[in-house]
């Protein structure tokens, strides 16, 4: 029983200091063009390297999910929102399996 209260209190620490931490050291606004582009891109490349492997390997098949990943980026590029992407993606996934299976 001891364990678990031990994970929990360094889960919270953990926690507290990944958004204490850029609280205390970044006092002033940053300048630098180079970090601010940095970190306007890091949750849009959390958010594909979570994404991106889920859509390929949740198929049956994973040509499926390629085939809808590349429908999703093609329908993204060309300015659908993120329901009709999603849409699209679930639409192609769905007929591709029915193809391919």
């Amino acid at each position: 029983m001891h364990s678990n209260w031990t994970y929990i209190l360094v889960m919270f620490a953990i926690s507290y200091l990944v958004r204490v931490l850029p609280l205390t050291i970044f006092r002033k606004p940053i300048e630098s063009r180079f970090v601010q582009s940095f970190l306007y891109y890091v949750p849009y490349v959390t958010l594909a390297l979570m994404t991106f492997p889920s859509m390929v390997e949740a198929t049956q098949s994973p040509i499926a999910g390629a085939i809808a990943l590349i429908a999703g980026v093609a329908a993204a590029f060309f300015g659908a929102g993120l329901l009709p992407v999603a849409a699209i993606c679930c639409a192609v996934t769905f007929i591709a399996e029915l193809i391919i299976i």
